[in-house]
């Protein structure tokens, strides 16, 4: 389904229509008996109008400045309102067409956007993600350099820099909880979670060094300990997959839980239509006057 964008009307047009519907069309009464404070043509701006813009609670001095910029903007908004008026042709004014067309679209998005909310089932187990990834793999080609890190950044005056050094390229579980206590204590940033794939250049948005060929460097190297003036930063890239293969399942579920949602909205709202419709056939809600 095509997504309706919703577009917040511009300031200036409220202003013209506010003050076109509020100002110029007080009946002649009503224009005897109240002070107009500016006028466009045959178009008033009445102190009716001002009142309701000025808050009941501001200073007179701030009342002032806002008066007279809405007296401005409104002179200006109405000549351009006028000068439009006058040089457009009748069909570009046309507008009813439009407006209801842009209103049925809202009130049609609006109520399908409930009735998803409503009975969406939004439950996708991993046997889903899993069939879904392995039917569509070609689907999954990797735009970028993926991998699993543990990654350490911590001032060069913090202690034990040596064991840090040990510890990061450790795989003995003892080593790895000493890691993560002198990382909750003393570093600036890291990331011990190498289960998960993370982006190879978001990872070196964190390191001062610059690569020029990646996918080489990904190929012959594991370790990475490199500093600049107040920093050591630590690096053990315990996995990775250059862009151009095919993305892991884990890197791709929250991408393809988004998937199967989105493909069961479509088939929603799809099945909601044809009810609908076989329900006006059903009620005969409905003629076709033509062979």
């Amino acid at each position: 389904m095509k997504k309706i964008s919703l577009y917040l009307i511009p300031y200036s047009l409220y202003l013209i229509s506010l003050c076109l519907s509020s100002c110029g069309n007080k009946s002649t009464s009503a224009k005897q008996n109240e002070k107009a404070v500016a006028r466009v043509g045959d178009v008033y701006l009445y102190t009716s109008v001002l009142k309701e813009i000025v808050p009941k609670d501001i200073e007179k001095k701030d009342s002032t400045e806002v008066i007279h910029k809405y007296i401005n903007n409104w002179v200006r908004e109405t000549l351009l309102f006028q000068m439009a008026e006058k040089n457009l042709a009748d069909e570009k004014k046309n507008f009813e067409k439009r407006v209801e067309d842009y209103r049925k679209s809202l009130v049609t998005y609006e109520y399908e956007s409930e009735l998803v909310k409503q009975k969406l089932d939004t439950i996708v187990n991993e046997d889903e993600i899993q069939k879904y990834y392995e039917e569509n793999k070609s689907n999954f080609e990797l735009k970028d350099n993926i991998i699993k890190v543990i990654y350490v950044k911590v001032k060069k005056k913090a202690p034990k820099i040596d064991k840090v050094k040990e510890w990061y390229r450790s795989d003995n579980q003892k080593d790895k909880d000493a890691l993560s206590n002198y990382c909750y204590q003393y570093a600036d940033n890291f990331f011990l979670d190498n289960n998960n794939w993370l982006l190879f250049d978001d990872v070196l948005k964190e390191i001062p060094m610059k690569l020029y060929d990646k996918e080489a460097f990904l190929q012959s190297n594991r370790h990475i300990e490199t500093q600049d003036s107040t920093h050591y930063y630590f690096v053990n890239i315990k996995g990775f997959m250059t862009k151009n293969s095919i993305s892991p399942l884990s890197f791709e579920k929250e991408n393809i839980k988004s998937i199967i949602l989105n493909k069961r909205k479509v088939e929603l709202i799809k099945k909601m239509r044809e009810d609908i419709y076989n329900d006006g056939v059903k009620n005969k809600s409905f003629e076709i006057f033509m062979n």
